[in-house]
């Protein structure tokens, strides 16, 4: 049975989004207000936009000073480290060491930094053993695998290893995916455009009996996000 005391820890994928304006946000919020008045309402947010470009350390720094204590940034590796590279140890060393240099501008509001495989990459044990070997010590990566190759036993024990966690998503295009626990910590994506009051309590529930001390949860930009995310925290088992 798992720890009752573990937190939830749920939010957007992103949130500067003007289609909010109305339903989560003011009507006439300027977008840079926003992140100050999601941070209030929500403990952690995942940022998609680093995928693209990677991060600078003074934006980082700004965001850091705008939210409140305890709030956490989940990060996106670029797509340098994860579809260029293909997590290859010769190509992914120096981006990968740039992007977590930058992140420690964001201090202690630095959350998991989220590794998304292309769905054509299929699974390569050893490439993702020498991957796995470049993080940082507190690396809190979190991957997410998106060919079913690579949903087996060698995997999650290397993960574990590392100290890893296996994302569990929830797509359109794919089966009920697997919950196992690689990492004292859990990364769960939410990514169906409708979620049923049912369906967030069977989310809580199953989470919840997990033994994870916290896990960071994210639901797609809809404007329905922020709603789902505050209502999978509340249908947590309390202590």
């Amino acid at each position: 049975m798992g720890d009752k005391s573990s937190r939830i820890l749920a939010g957007a994928s992103g949130y500067s989004f003007k289609e909010w304006k109305g339903t989560f946000y003011p009507e006439k919020m300027k977008p840079e207000e926003m992140l100050a008045f999601y941070s209030a309402r929500l403990p952690t947010v995942e940022i998609n936009n680093t995928f693209y470009r990677m991060p600078k350390a003074a934006m980082l720094e700004d965001w850091a000073a705008t939210t409140p204590a305890g709030f956490r940034f989940a990060i996106k590796a670029s797509r340098r480290i994860t579809h260029m590279s293909r997590i290859k140890v010769e190509s992914s060393t120096e981006p990968l060491g740039y992007l977590y240099r930058a992140l420690a501008a964001l201090g202690d509001k630095r959350g998991p930094v989220l590794f998304q495989l292309p769905p054509n990459l299929k699974k390569d044990l050893p490439r993702l053993v020498d991957f796995l070997g470049l993080l940082p010590e507190d690396h809190r990566a979190a991957l997410e695998f998106r060919n079913e190759t690579w949903f087996a036993d060698d995997v999650y024990d290397a993960l574990k290893s590392a100290g890893a966690a296996l994302v569990l998503s929830e797509r359109e295009d794919n089966a009920p995916p697997p919950l196992v626990e690689t990492a004292a910590w859990g990364y769960v994506r939410l990514r169906l455009e409708n979620y049923s009051d049912d369906d967030l309590r069977q989310w809580a529930a199953r989470i919840s009996a997990t033994s994870w001390r916290e896990t960071h949860v994210y639901f797609m930009h809809e404007p329905t996000a922020p709603g789902y995310a505050r209502s999978l925290m509340q249908f947590a088992p309390k202590a």
